[in-house]
C-alpha cells in the first residue's frame, strides 16, 4: 500500500507525492519545483518518477527544474499532449508499474485534448477532470468527451480514493447546493468541508462513492438535477444535462 501526501502549490494546487516504504517516491503534476524539493529534503526522500496528467503549466511548470536536480527521473505523461522532457509517453489502456503497484492509464479527454489519469492501488490521480463536488472546465475537448471521461470514472469501484489537483471543494459546493439545495448529504458535506478548511486541512482525497451522492456532474440522471436546469435545456438526456450544468457553472 502506497502512502500519499499533498504538497500545496500556488493558490490552490496540490502536487501529490506517492511514497513507498523505503523512502522512494514519485510526484504527480509538479507545477512548481520548489515545494517538492523542500519536501524531499525535509523528509529525506529520493524522487524516482514524475507522473503528468496534462500539459497546463500549473501541472508541468516544475518538471524542468526537477529534471535538472535529479537527472535520472522517469517522466511519465500523455503521448498526445505537448509535454517536454517525457521519458515515457503513455496512452489510454497502457499500464505502468510504480513501487510494485500497477497503475492503468485512463484516457480522460475534455479539459485538454490528451488528458490522462492513473488508477491503481485503490487510488485515482485525475488532474483537472473530476474535482470534489465539481469537474474541470472544457477547454480543448468537447462536452461529450468530458461527459464520457466522467462516466469512465463513475465506473471505478466506489471506494477508489480520488486525488485531484485543486482545492476547489468549497466553491464547488456552493454551486452544487444551487443545483440541489435540499440534498441532505450535500449539506452535511458542506459542514465537514468548512471544518477542514477552517483548520487549513485538505478536503481531499474524496472517493468515487461520495462523489456519486454530492457531485451534480455525476448526477445528471437524477430528477432534482434535471429540474435545476429545466430553464436551460428542454432535452433531458445525460449529455444535455451535463452541458447545461457545465455552462451554468462557467458563469456561476
Amino acid at each position: 500500500m502506497l502512502d500519499i501526501k499533498s504538497i500545496p502549490a500556488f493558490n490552490d494546487n496540490y502536487i501529490w507525492l506517492i511514497q513507498n516504504s523505503d523512502q522512494r517516491c514519485a510526484v504527480v503534476d509538479p507545477g512548481d519545483a520548489e515545494p517538492v524539493i523542500r519536501y524531499l529534503e525535509e523528509h529525506s526522500l529520493t524522487l524516482d518518477a514524475i507522473l503528468i496528467t496534462h500539459h497546463h503549466n500549473d501541472h508541468i511548470g516544475g518538471v524542468a527544474e526537477l529534471v535538472r536536480r535529479f537527472p535520472h527521473l522517469d517522466i511519465v505523461g500523455p503521448a498526445n499532449e505537448p509535454v517536454p522532457t517525457l521519458t515515457h509517453a503513455v496512452t489510454a489502456g497502457e499500464q505502468i508499474e510504480l513501487f510494485g503497484e500497477v497503475f492503468l492509464v485512463l484516457g480522460l479527454e475534455g479539459h485538454t485534448k490528451g488528458h490522462i489519469g492513473y488508477v491503481g492501488d485503490g487510488k485515482l490521480f485525475c488532474g483537472d477532470v473530476l474535482f470534489s463536488a465539481g469537474c474541470g472546465r472544457v477547454f480543448e475537448g468537447t462536452m461529450s468527451q468530458m461527459h464520457t471521461s466522467l462516466d469512465k470514472l463513475m465506473a471505478l469501484p466506489e471506494e477508489t480514493e480520488v486525488y485531484c489537483a485543486h482545492e476547489y471543494t468549497a466553491s464547488n459546493l456552493a454551486f452544487a447546493l444551487a443545483v440541489e439545495p435540499e440534498n441532505p448529504l450535500l449539506l452535511q458535506y458542506r459542514e465537514e468541508v468548512n471544518r477542514l478548511r477552517a483548520q487549513n486541512k485538505p478536503t481531499l482525497p474524496t472517493t468515487i462513492g461520495k462523489e456519486k451522492h454530492i457531485n451534480p456532474f455525476l448526477r445528471t440522471e437524477h430528477s432534482s438535477v434535471i429540474r435545476s436546469v429545466a430553464n436551460r435545456t428542454s432535452n433531458t438526456d445525460s449529455l444535455a444535462i451535463f452541458t447545461a450544468l457545465r455552462e451554468w457553472k462557467n458563469e456561476f
